[in-house]
């Protein structure tokens, strides 16, 4: 592992450190957009009091913090691996490039020390699972890894009941920032409910920081929905999810090809109206993660 030395050095004075995926910027969007969004997400998360530590792969070599010109490589290179938790020991071995999904990107977070991560969305149950067990391991890992992941909730590919059940049976608090149910991705919120609602990061933090103190395994889930001048009616949304899953299946695509496909359908059909909407999201997610960050480096020093 190549932890980037201001990465480093901000870790060793128990500075704020957010993490960010690189799935987001292989598989999310086409180049120069994904680039162009990875520098954007970045100089949010600066900008809001924390240093970003982009997770990727290299040659085999897992790097913590990109650099810039490393990024430009990862945005323009074809044939990146979807690295998961049971990618990780082929790619490293057989010295591979992989882009880590929400799941890999945590654990190697906590490898690194860093305890906050910056998503989209992350992972979940998908659609007909009960007959496909569909599951992300996004899920399991957020039960077992120490990290917060800050997300605008789950896909809107999947189902968001069942992954929010899952989530309780895994024991991971769901926390949501004003809003009083999950965020919905695309639209501004769902029908799901989550474990309690903070108004200010520090809030956030103290959460973070007696989940530690009780040695409980697991992460939290931060939910923040979409800015609402950036979000996608429900009926709208749901009907192109509809068809891109029903295009999916006809396609025979499944497991871990399943969502790069839907996604990249659901550009097409909506004209690039959700890409708009995601690039915004995530960057609404890095500056309250980057807060969040800092708060809790704070409560931290204090202590």
């Amino acid at each position: 592992m190549k932890i980037n030395e201001e990465v480093r050095l901000a870790l060793e004075e128990g500075r704020a450190v957010v993490a960010l995926e690189s799935t987001i910027i292989s598989h999310g969007m086409p180049y120069p957009k994904n680039v162009e969004t990875a520098r954007a997400v970045e100089k949010t998360v600066r900008d809001n009091g924390a240093i970003p530590a982009t997770i990727g792969i290299i040659d085999g070599e897992i790097v913590v913090g990109m650099d810039d010109n490393e990024l430009e490589a990862f945005g323009k290179r074809k044939g990146i691996a979807k690295v998961s938790k049971r990618d990780l020991p082929v790619v490293v071995a057989r010295k591979e490039w992989g882009a880590t999904t929400v799941s890999a990107t945590m654990l190697i977070a906590s490898m690194a020390g860093i305890p906050v991560f910056v998503t989209g969305g992350i992972g979940g149950v998908h659609r007909g699972a009960e007959t496909t067990w569909d599951v992300s391991r996004d899920l399991k890992e957020l039960g077992e890894v120490g990290v917060t992941v800050v997300c605008s909730g789950a896909k809107a590919i999947l189902d968001i009941p069942k992954t929010l059940e899952y989530l309780e049976t895994e024991g991971v608090t769901i926390l949501s920032y004003k809003a009083k149910t999950f965020a919905n991705f695309y639209s501004v919120s769902s029908n799901g409910s989550v474990d309690a609602v903070f108004e200010d990061p520090k809030d956030a933090a103290a959460i973070i920081a007696a989940k530690k103190d009780l040695g409980l395994s697991g992460g939290i889930l931060i939910s923040n929905p979409i800015p609402e001048e950036f979000a996608l009616p429900h009926s709208y949304i749901d009907a192109i999810v509809d068809q891109a899953v029903n295009d999916a299946e006809k396609a025979g695509i499944h497991g871990k090809d399943s969502t790069p496909f839907l996604l990249k359908r659901i550009v097409e059909l909506t004209g690039g109206k959700s890409l708009d909407s995601n690039i915004h999201l995530v960057i609404n997610n890095a500056s309250l993660g980057a807060k969040i960050a800092a708060e809790y480096a704070s409560l931290r020093k204090k202590q």
